[in-house]
C-alpha cells in the first residue's frame, strides 16, 4: 500500500467517518490567461467550510496535488489545487520544468499575480468560506504560498513543504497578515542553511507569527512519494518526515481555523 493511501486511511480512523470525496475541475482567469484548478470536498458535509489552496510542485498541478487535496477534504476542508502555470502547461522533462519554475522565481510580481488569481478563485467556490482561507505548497508551491503571504493577501495562514524560503525583498514580510509555517528538510541541499537563517531573520524582523520545523536526515521533496529513496541525489521521499509534517499541518490548520 503506497504512502498517500496509508495517510488517507489514517484520516478516516481519526474522524471515524467515511467521507464522500468529490473532485471537480474549475477554470478561472487572470487577464487573458486561463487556468485549470480542481476543487475537492466532502459531499456528505453541509455548509461552507474553510478552504485550503494547494500550490503545485515545479511540474504543475497533477495527481500528487489531487491526492493531497483529497487528504485535506477528509479533514473537513475544501481543497483547491491551484494552477500557477496556466491550462495545459504541465512540463514533464526536468529542464523544461526547471525553466518554467525559474520564470516565476525570478519574477515575483508575476508569481504574485498568479497566486492572487488562485486566491480569488478559491474564495468564490460554492462550498468555501471566503473569510477562512489558508494556502499550502510543495517545493515550488511552497515558495508560491510564502509569496501569497508576503503580498499582503488576506489569508489566515500559509505552509511551505520543502519550499524555497528566499525573498528578493525581505522587508515586504511586514505585509504578512496570517501565520506562517515552514516545514524543511534539515539536509536539503537546495535550501541551504544560509537561506534558512535569512528566512528566520525576515520573519523575526517583521514580527510574524511563524514557525520553522526542520526534519533531521530529510532532503528536498521529502513528502513526495515519487521522489525515490536515494538521499544522496538531494531529493528523496522520507516516510517519517512526511508523516510528521502532515501532522504539523493538521495542527496548524486546527489552530488557524479553530477546528478540531
Amino acid at each position: 500500500m503506497n504512502a498517500w493511501r496509508i495517510l488517507a486511511l489514517s484520516l478516516v480512523a481519526i474522524t471515524g467517518v467515511a467521507a464522500e470525496i468529490k473532485t471537480e475541475i474549475v477554470e478561472y482567469r487572470q487577464g487573458n490567461e486561463v487556468f485549470e484548478g480542481a476543487v475537492t470536498y466532502d459531499a456528505s458535509a453541509s455548509g461552507r467550510r474553510p478552504v485550503v489552496i494547494v500550490f503545485h510542485q515545479w511540474r504543475g498541478s497533477g495527481e500528487y496535488e489531487r491526492k493531497r487535496s483529497e487528504m485535506l477534504a477528509r479533514l473537513g476542508f475544501v481543497a483547491f489545487a491551484a494552477d500557477v502555470y496556466g491550462k495545459g502547461i504541465r512540463p514533464r522533462a526536468v529542464p523544461e520544468a526547471s525553466a518554467t519554475a525559474a520564470r516565476y522565481k525570478s519574477d515575483r510580481k508575476l508569481m504574485r499575480e498568479r497566486v492572487g488569481a488562485a486566491l480569488t478563485a478559491a474564495r468564490g467556490l460554492t462550498r468555501a468560506d471566503p473569510e477562512k482561507v489558508a494556502a499550502i505548497g510543495y517545493c515550488f508551491g511552497g515558495t508560491c504560498a510564502l509569496e501569497l503571504a508576503r503580498s499582503g493577501a488576506e489569508v489566515k495562514g500559509v505552509v511551505s513543504f520543502h519550499g524555497g524560503l528566499s525573498s528578493p525583498a525581505p522587508e515586504e514580510a511586514r505585509q504578512i497578515r496570517g501565520k506562517v509555517l515552514a516545514l524543511h528538510g534539515a539536509d536539503d541541499p537546495f535550501v541551504p542553511p544560509g537561506e534558512v537563517e535569512e528566512f528566520a531573520a525576515e520573519m523575526r524582523g517583521a514580527k510574524v507569527d511563524w514557525q520553522l520545523i526542520s526534519y533531521g536526515g530529510a532532503v528536498h521533496s521529502f513528502t513526495d512519494w515519487n521522489a525515490g529513496n536515494d538521499p544522496s541525489r538531494g531529493t528523496a521521499y522520507d516516510e517519517k518526515a512526511d508523516r510528521r509534517s502532515w501532522e504539523a499541518l493538521r495542527q496548524f490548520l486546527s489552530e488557524t481555523f479553530s477546528v478540531r
